[in-house]
């Protein structure tokens, strides 16, 4: 069955957000290393990312390291790094050849420096892209993200900068990692998983949620046409009713 061509191009996800998980279930299952089933998680990350370029959706972020991650064995975390280094070197190509914008969230400062320094690198080299941005949520907790959101409010109250009145959505919105980021209207979590795991709490509060039982590493074009059919055929009413929306 031909997914792709039951697609409607004028209802896509402006913004899909994906948890990529199950490369460590992956790799066991197969009686490999976890590292190896991360390895081969980039492989599903690069047709991906390639895919959301083709059907030209205008924003994709990916929960590629939490806060919480760094609580893994020493040995996970620093090939996790490493990964990010090498694929980063591997698909500035890509990222050039597609005019995707490369971004990132989350505390950078956490990360090593040579990650963080090819890092930035290549969101430099790509920032003059424009069809299509790129999130990577690196070292990235949504709780921690809105703390140091109402901490950076507070400073400005403090110090006169902004009264307590004026403090609405669009102020909250404007201290946050994604202050140049839509709301996401797709979220999708890979590995039979069903929990949003401190990712994006704010962002996502009218996003439509897709679990798959599909471990990242098997994920696949496919896969993300089946997400975007569901998407499709679902009625988005942000607290309206369906008569409403028919108006």
């Amino acid at each position: 069955m031909d997914l792709k061509a039951q697609i409607d191009h004028d209802k896509l996800p402006r913004h899909i957000a994906v948890i990529m998980d199950g490369n460590g279930r992956w790799a066991k299952k197969q009686g490999l290393f976890r590292t190896i089933g991360h390895e081969n998680g980039t492989k599903a990350v690069r047709e991906i990312v390639e895919c959301c370029a083709e059907l030209k959706i205008e924003y994709l972020t990916l929960y590629a390291f939490s806060t919480e991650n760094w609580n893994r064995p020493k040995l996970e975390v620093e090939t996790l790094m490493k990964l990010l280094v090498s694929s980063l070197k591997k698909e500035i190509e890509t990222l050039t050849k597609n005019k995707i914008r490369l971004n990132a969230i989350g505390n950078l400062d956490a990360l090593p420096k040579k990650a963080r320094t090819e890092l930035l690198d290549v969101i430099e080299k790509t920032k003059n892209n424009q069809h299509m941005t790129l999130t990577l949520a690196l070292s990235y907790g949504s709780r921690q993200e809105i703390v140091k959101t109402i901490q950076e409010i507070s400073h400005k109250v403090k110090n006169n900068l902004i009264s307590p009145s004026e403090i609405d959505e669009a102020t909250i919105n404007n201290h946050l990692y994604t202050r140049d980021l839509p709301d996401v209207d797709l979220l999708i979590r890979t590995s039979g998983e069903q929990r949003i795991s401190n990712f994006l709490l704010w962002q996502i509060a009218y996003a439509e949620l897709f679990f798959t039982e599909t471990l990242w590493p098997d994920y696949r074009k496919n896969h993300l046409f089946e997400a975007i059919l569901n998407y499709q055929n679902r009625e988005r009413r942000f607290g309206k009713t369906s008569e409403q929306l028919e108006q």
